[in-house]
C-alpha cells in the first residue's frame, strides 16, 4: 500500500501490553473468573514480555511521534512492534 500512496507515507504500531485504565479491568475481571489475585495475572502477563514490565503508554506515543517527525521522514511501510519483545517475529 505505501508504494500505491507515495509520497504519502503509511506507517503501523503494534502494541503490547500497556498499563492503562482497560488492561487494569482486564486483570480484575481475569482474578475474578479464575480465581487468581490481580498480582498473579498481571505476573502472568508480566512473564511473556521479554523486557519484565507492562509498557508506559506514553512509550507508544513516542514512538507515533518520532513516526511522525521529520526524523522519520525517509520511513514508510513500517510496522513497528512496540511491546517489549513479546512478538518473537519480525513484522
Amino acid at each position: 500500500m505505501s508504494a500505491e500512496i507515495a509520497p504519502i507515507r503509511i506507517n503501523g504500531l503494534t502494541p503490547g501490553r500497556f498499563l492503562t485504565p482497560r488492561n487494569v479491568e482486564v486483570e480484575n475481571n481475569t482474578s475474578k473468573r479464575t480465581g487468581q489475585t490481580t498480582e498473579e495475572v498481571r505476573a502472568g502477563t508480566v512473564a511473556r514480555i521479554p523486557l519484565g514490565r507492562l509498557g508506559d503508554p506514553a512509550e507508544l506515543g513516542r514512538v507515533g511521534a518520532f513516526l511522525l517527525s521529520p526524523a522519520a521522514s525517509f520511513v514508510t511501510g513500517a510496522i513497528i512492534p512496540v511491546d517489549g519483545g513479546m512478538v518473537k517475529a519480525l513484522p
